[in-house]
């Protein structure tokens, strides 16, 4: 840390600063010779503002401008001594805010995490003690005599083979006095040793080595090396069914990377798969599990804060995480690969709403990086980049071990008789296949996309649904709590024992969640070891983590889940998996909708019969003949590819276009309505000819977080022209504090 001391401004060089705050309030501020030489793109400093300090980034060195002369005020210190965001990070930043019409300090804030801006989380150091040199015995009886704590120190390092000890072994702060005695006279020293914060803990990996690959996926890693060799930028496309290696070709791939001297960056869809991943890799790299780094939302903040800047001084060459960990600052970047690539994780669904597949593709471009995107369900989009040039696909088309894909079985709902004991939700063909598994002790998976007991309370008398206080959605009872909760803002109330409309005590609860069909199963499989896992369960810090470890080690029989355990989950023991309901998201109003449908099925599908034994999938289903669940069914990926692609054309939806969400929240549900609908009739006047607005509606979910919604949809071959008319729209309209206008480009819901 730099400061500034004594007054010489007339510095030749100024720095364009980025303050911190909710708004792109940028400044210049002149360098003073005496930090000309450590100031840089990317640093982090504190400047001088209206009587007082503020901290900032900067954006950019420059002479200043002419005008200026020497009226800019002087940086006041560097915060570090070199750029914590480098040059292509800023550039990514730049280029996000743009494209996705956010400010540069909202991308600035992805990049930074809060315990890193806020310098609130030092490193943790604790105290050791070394031995450096040994007393003769005349010595050492006298400090007995007279210190005997002092004596029993020297003997305790004396016997330790590196002749040192942290001060905690040796009995805390009262051991502290005597140690700084046993200092002055020369026979130890006291030294502060940085206490790495691992997320993982004590927990340890067994060491693995590379796993003999078939043809497949050899072909794969020779393409994914040559790419490297040759720095290519163009992103490689790994189509691998279920099952098929893909995750052994990335260990070899990112070992390759690293004897080359460069960084990898593993991007997961959701937390819940950081855990495996990163067992994975500190498996493969056991000789140095320092290498390997995670960094995600739920780590504690001194987590965060020992693991970035562990990847920021090269310490850890391999960075794991889902979508923000695509700013890691990993360095000497090489190889970058996305695993999962369809999944909608990736699109952060509040501001700034980029997508992490898209920015790990525009990041390995700006640093000469390899890329790999895989999945066994790849996006329509990064298909339709394959067959258009853009992406090189590389596939693997069978299973690694030479197992065939699950037999896949699809039960009408409609046809399928009714047992009281399992109230419709399981069919007779799936128990039985359940009880078969559980004599042979064989494992399950049954998955449901649908936490809690029941999804609404209604009144049959006068049809009332409970509803929201704050948001348009019905309430959902939760047994474990006896309470109804809001799964949009989280709202909680207790359950009514009569109807509130009517005073009807006949109030019933309709459909069904994971909560409900556990209590089900554990009546009709008293035996059976289950667990459930949804949001509800993994709130506990590494709960989730602790279950599938305990299903890995067979101590659970019935896994039963929603879409957390649906994807890149690898289990043996697995010889069947239940889709209890295949229906659940199939007819929303959204574009994506069947294709989301069909990746989860085949997806959930795969973790069946991933070990020496066949697998079965059980689809249940009350639209059997949907082309989403027949294509699942076979897992036909490139047919349904051709059959959604084909109806995408037609309708000129993505990937064929661009299409964004405009909308606008107020308390006052007119204010909103009337808001949009001017903002919409200027944008009618401003947008290029080639861009297509939709009328305002209110939004499929009217009423979020105590707000009225109303929205309307764009679409264009071109995000930017949306992105650029927009903002400037939406600048000259300047909103109150009662009005919010959010606008999502390359938009992945639109409710």
């Amino acid at each position: 840390m730099q400061e500034l001391f004594g007054d010489d401004c007339s510095a030749p060089l100024a720095a364009k600063v980025l303050l911190d705050g909710r708004d792109d309030m940028v400044f210049d501020y002149a360098i003073p010779r005496g930090m000309a030489e450590h100031v840089k793109r990317g640093c982090r400093v504190t400047v001088p503002l209206r009587g007082g300090q503020a901290t900032g980034t900067v954006l950019a060195v420059a002479e200043p401008e002419p005008q200026l002369g020497g009226k800019l005020r002087p940086l006041t210190k560097l915060v570090d001594e070199a750029p914590i965001i480098s040059s292509v990070l800023l550039d990514l930043a730049e280029w996000a805010a743009r494209y996705y019409a956010v400010s540069v300090e909202q991308m600035i804030r992805c990049i930074i995490p809060e315990a890193v801006r806020q310098e609130r989380h030092d490193e943790k150091t604790r105290k050791v003690v070394h031995l450096e040199s040994w007393p003769d015995d005349d010595t050492l009886n006298k400090i007995n005599a007279r210190a005997p704590r002092q004596a029993s120190i020297l003997r305790y390092l004396h016997n330790l083979p590196e002749h040192r000890a942290f001060l905690a072994d040796l009995g805390g702060t009262p051991a502290l006095n005597p140690a700084r005695a046993l200092q002055q006279r020369g026979f130890v020293r006291i030294s502060e040793e940085a206490i790495h914060r691992d997320p993982a803990g004590n927990e340890q990996f067994a060491a693995t080595t590379p796993l003999e690959l078939n043809p497949e996926q050899q072909a794969a890693l020779d393409r994914i090396n040559e790419a490297s060799d040759a720095g290519s930028t163009q992103p490689l496309l790994l189509q691998g069914v279920t099952g098929s290696g893909k995750t052994e070709v990335y260990l070899q791939a990112a070992a390759r990377a690293m004897a080359r001297g460069r960084g990898v960056l593993i991007l997961v869809p959701e937390i819940s798969l950081t855990p495996q991943t990163m067992a994975r890799f500190k498996g493969r790299f056991a000789d140095t599990p320092e290498a390997v780094a995670i960094l995600h939302s739920a780590m504690s903040d001194g987590e965060r804060f020992d693991e970035w800047h562990a990847i920021r001084r090269g310490k850890a060459r391999i960075a794991i995480g889902p979508r923000s960990a695509v700013f890691a600052p990993v360095q000497q970047l090489g190889l970058i690969i996305v695993d999962e690539e369809h999944d909608p994780s990736y699109k952060q669904e509040n501001t700034p709403r980029y997508h992490g597949r898209d920015l790990a593709v525009l990041r390995a471009r700006m640093e000469g990086a390899t890329i790999v995107l895989g999945s066994a369900t790849p996006s329509l989009e990064s298909l339709y980049n394959a067959q258009t040039g853009k992406y090189s696909l590389l596939r693997m088309d069978h299973r690694a071990d030479g197992q065939r894909l699950p037999l896949t079985r699809v039960l009408d709902m409609r046809t399928e008789p009714k047992d009281k004991r399992y109230q419709g939700i399981l069919s007779e063909r799936l128990r039985m296949a359940i009880d078969q598994r559980l004599q042979r002790g064989e494992q399950v998976i049954l998955f449901l996309n649908r936490r809690g007991f029941a999804r609404s309370l209604q009144c049959p008398d006068c049809g009332h649904v409970v509803t929201c206080e704050h948001c348009s959605m019905p309430m959902t009872y939760h047994i474990t709590e006896n309470r109804l909760i809001c799964h949009i803002c989280g709202y909680r109330a207790v359950v009514p024992h009569a109807c509130p409309e009517c005073h009807s005590r006949g109030i019933l609860l309709e459909g069904c969640g994971t909560q409900k069909v556990e209590a089900i199963l554990r009546r009709g499989f008293p035996q059976a070891r289950l667990q459930r896992v949804d949001a509800d369960v993994a709130v506990r810090k590494n709960a989730l983590r602790d279950i599938l470890a305990a299903f890995r080690a067979h101590r659970i029989d019935i896994l039963l889940g929603t879409q957390m355990i649906s994807k890149g989950l690898d289990f043996p023991g697995v010889t069947l998996v239940g889709v209890l309901n295949a229906d659940i998201g199939l007819n929303l109003p959204d574009p994506r909708a069947a294709e989301r449908t069909f990746q989860l099925l085949t997806q959930v599908a795969g973790r069946a019969g991933r070990g020496d034994l066949a697998g079965e999938v059980i689809i249940q289903t009350y639209s059997p003949q949907a082309a989403a669940i027949q294509f699942a069914r076979r897992h036909d990926t490139d047919g349904f590819a051709e059959n959604e692609l084909g109806l995408r054309r037609e309708f000129q939806y993505p990937p064929f276009t661009h299409m964004a969400v405009l909308t606008v929240r107020s308390v006052q549900e007119e204010l909103a309505r009337f808001s949009l609908e001017t903002l919409h009739k200027r944008l009618e006047a401003a947008l290029p000819p080639h861009v297509q607005i939709s009328p305002p509606i209110p939004s499929p979910i009217a009423k979020s977080y105590g707000q009225f919604r109303y929205q309307c949809t764009l679409s264009s071959p071109s995000a930017r022209s949306i992105a650029d008319t927009c903002s400037r729209v939406l600048a000259d309209m300047n909103f109150g504090d009662e009005i919010v206008a959010t606008l999502d480009i390359d938009a992945y819901t639109f409710s």
